[in-house]
């Protein structure tokens, strides 16, 4: 049997694999642009939306008469073994190419065609009988189904994404309430500042992660509207009369969004505008993950020459040298994640400033840092909530320790003896090494009973730090 096949276009002819359902189109990217190594395949996501689209372009076309309703089925039909998830494995082009997402849409084209062909009882690249341009990609154009597949990969990741932060949400609730009783010292600028609770710290962690959330679900909305229908720029050539509007209805049926056609085709068709904005929400929740994870590290430093005052969970040795020693792995590698995706929203941003006219041929390089950072998010999440944050244990022990020996409980005294005078005594007990109690009652202006009241922790986290007691 032939171990290859040959197909031709206007620039001449290749060899391919008589077992690929790829045609010469992908066969040429596949050679053209070796960038990154990342094929399509490894993120399915960007493939089931591309299955949607030409489904739907399908399905559209069908019901206008664009194409024959046999091989509108035998399109359709493999496009829902696409999504079901077969079929991967056969595009092979780079993430990163140029031609603004040209070579994607060619693939797709000629996998569906090839594979329904088969259905239809022919051989692939047997294209008079259905052709990847002429029927697949029948009133379409790269520029409305790369761009409108981009958005639906993303909404795609975006529930995902929500779900991960959520859990991490509840598990830090859940550990904000278990350190509700542990009474510590609130730092700003790393200096010792007022007294609070571990569990009122880890509660922030809540609830800023829920504020992100929220914004999350906010943006994902601007991606609902797509440009499908518009082809080339925007005006809708190759395309008959009423073919967009039920593209688009059949899209949003077959992806489960509300889909909604852009008002203006020609600005959707160039504006990566929505691309900028969810970025830079990944980018705000990078930011405040990676500085929580800062806090943890800090937190959990030592264990004996640190803070210590939390225990995160030892996963792994922490030195080929020192024994017993544990790092904070998992906030380390959630801070890296953060980072990445930081540098990737800088690229989708370069990325769309650089569109010129009518089109933004930058596009591959926003669809593969967009759903990376997406990617690797949404894993560094489940990581930080499994392997971390569900086993932090609080040093309450250390907690009070550093507490009582801090400068802190000044601040209490300040309300009943004034600036001046609590001042003073702090710059006493830092000068002689000893604590704020003895300094204070040293000085005779509040009775040992009034101190207790005053300086008790609990009283302080329960009540706040300006209870009235009375000076003698």
């Amino acid at each position: 049997m032939p171990q290859h096949r040959t197909e031709s276009d206007s620039i001449g002819s290749v060899d391919l694999p008589v077992s690929c359902y790829y045609g010469i189109q992908t066969e040429r990217a596949r050679r053209n642009f070796p960038i990154t190594g990342v094929p399509l395949a490894e993120f399915p996501s960007i493939i089931v939306a591309l299955a949607m689209v030409k489904s739907a372009a399908a399905k559209a076309n069908a019901e206008i008469g664009g194409i024959d309703s046999a091989k509108a089925q035998a399109i359709v039909e493999v496009c829902d073994e696409i999504v079901q998830g077969q079929h991967h494995d056969h595009f092979v082009v780079d993430m990163i190419q140029g031609g603004a997402g040209t070579s994607t849409n060619m693939n797709a084209n000629e996998v569906i065609a090839n594979l329904a062909l088969g259905n239809l009882g022919h051989a692939p690249g047997e294209y008079a009988h259905l052709h990847p341009n002429d029927d697949v990609n029948h009133g379409q154009s790269t520029n409305d189904v790369y761009p409108t597949a981009i958005r639906l990969a993303v909404l795609f990741h975006a529930a995902p994404l929500s779900q991960a932060l959520e859990r991490l949400q509840s598990a830090l609730e859940e550990r904000a309430e278990a350190f509700a009783g542990v009474a510590k010292v609130g730092r700003t600028q790393l200096q010792d500042a007022v007294p609070m609770s571990l569990g009122a710290e880890f509660k922030s962690f809540a609830v800023t992660v829920g504020e992100d959330i929220d914004r999350i679900r906010e943006v994902g909305s601007l991606l609902t509207e797509i440009n499908l229908g518009g082809t080339a720029i925007g005006t809708r050539v190759n395309a008959e009369a009423g073919y967009d509007k039920r593209a688009v209805a059949h899209l949003s049926g077959l992806s489960g969004f509300d889909l909604k056609q852009a008002s203006d085709l020609i600005e959707a068709s160039s504006d990566l505008g929505g691309f900028v904005t969810f970025s830079g929400i990944l980018k705000r929740v990078a930011v405040k993950l990676s500085k929580m994870c800062n806090d943890l590290r800090l937190l959990s430093s030592g264990p004996r020459a640190g803070f210590g005052e939390i225990i995160l969970p030892a996963v792994q040795a922490g030195s080929s040298i020192m024994p017993g020693k544990v790092n904070p792995v998992i906030p380390e590698v959630v801070n890296q994640v953060c980072y990445q995706v930081i540098g990737n929203d800088l690229t989708i941003t370069m990325a769309a400033e650089a569109g010129q006219l009518q089109l933004n041929a930058m596009e591959p390089v926003v669809a593969y840092n967009l759903l990376k950072s997406l990617k690797i998010m949404i894993n560094a999440v489940d990581v930080l909530t499994e392997k971390c944050v569900t086993g932090i244990r609080a040093d309450a022990g250390r907690c009070a320790a550093l507490l009582d020996n801090s400068l802190v409980l000044a601040t209490a005294l300040a309300p009943h003896l004034g600036y001046d005078a609590a001042a003073k005594i702090a710059k006493q007990a830092l000068a002689t090494g000893r604590s704020i109690r003895e300094v204070a009652s040293e000085s005779s202006l509040l009775s040992a009973e009034q101190l207790d009241q005053i300086l008790s922790p609990a009283a302080m986290l329960a009540q706040g730090i300006t209870q009235e007691v009375e000076v003698t």
